[in-house]
């Protein structure tokens, strides 16, 4: 946080994933103004976002001083001087084009204009607006999970990109580059992933839905809190990464040949895995990143241990 003047964003849509955004900056310290196409719709949001508020209160996630939430009838208003819309309207092409349109039409030259979209990727709605949009999808909520996949167009300009990492940065978020355009980018495709296993599993009779559960909840959703699916790999298997994929590598091919997938983890794509993991933790650190694993899940094991 800095003591220079904090520009003010917009968000346009106040359904749930808006109501988020006003929380998020609201928390950072960013004046954030709100506009709906529905009238109706902000008497809802109002009341949603003091129900966040007062829920984060109790847990004591509030800071000293909340930036002001500004609801706006005007559009023309509400984008006026802002630094980032942050757009949170339907999934549907047609209305994003429009609205678009509309924005780039009435927001500055170097406003970032980003979309909240969940797998329409940025081209089919966002191109030929002077390189301002981009794909901004949070995690949901995000006053809660920080990670913002960013995903440019084919004309999204660097500086709009670079602008928007910052601002999001600026407000507590952990921005990831999502370099080619895919349908669901990287976090629905991996929550994908993992829901369609769960549905064949459930299908096959091989467990019930509680008990699917009871795994992400007890065992993969407290680890991946810690450390995403390629460290988890790396870190359970002394070698690294290449050594689990040696040892492990046919029978998650076996697997995924069960399923009618045929993405073998070839010799090329382990040793590009490989790589950019040790890049970031060389094996002579390999020991040490073990015990730091550990020692991040005896932390959240004790926070969550009931207390009388």
């Amino acid at each position: 946080m800095t003591d220079d003047p904090v520009e003010p964003v917009a968000v346009i849509g106040t359904g749930a994933i808006g109501v988020g955004f006003l929380v998020l900056f609201a928390l950072a310290g960013v004046p954030v103004r709100a506009w709906d196409a529905d009238a109706a719709a902000y008497d809802r949001a109002r009341a949603a976002v003091a129900d966040r508020l007062a829920l984060l209160g109790k847990h004591g996630l509030l800071p000293g001083k909340l930036a002001e939430i500004s609801y706006y009838e005007q559009l023309d208003e509400a984008v006026d001087g802002v630094a980032l819309v942050q757009e949170c309207a339907a999934e549907n092409v047609v209305v994003k084009r429009a609205l678009f349109a509309d924005l780039a039409a009435r927001a500055g030259p170097d406003t970032v204009l980003a979309s909240s979209s969940s797998a329409l990727v940025p081209s089919s709605f966002g191109t030929g607006f002077g390189g301002r949009v981009l794909g901004a999808h949070p995690g949901n909520p995000p006053y809660l999970l920080p990670v913002v996949e960013l995903i440019p167009a084919p004309d999204t300009r660097a500086d709009i990109l670079a602008r928007a990492r910052a601002l999001y940065e600026r407000a507590g978020m952990r921005p990831v580059l999502v370099r080619k355009e895919v349908e669901g980018f990287v976090f629905n495709r991996l929550q994908g992933a993992l829901l369609r296993e769960a549905y064949c599993l459930l299908r096959d009779g091989v467990a019930d839905v509680e008990d699917i559960d009871e795994v992400v909840r007890s065992g993969l959703g407290p680890r991946w809190s810690v450390i995403g699916p390629f460290e988890t790999v790396d870190l359970n298997t002394r070698g690294g990464i290449a050594a689990h994929a040696a040892r492990m590598g046919p029978a998650y091919a076996r697997m995924g040949a069960e399923r009618g997938q045929d993405d073998p983890w070839t010799d090329e794509l382990v040793a590009l895995a490989s790589k950019q993991r040790r890049a970031l933790v060389p094996l002579h650190e390999w020991d040490a990143r073990v015990s730091w694993r550990d020692e991040r899940l005896m932390r959240l094991r004790a926070a969550m241990r009931p207390r009388d």
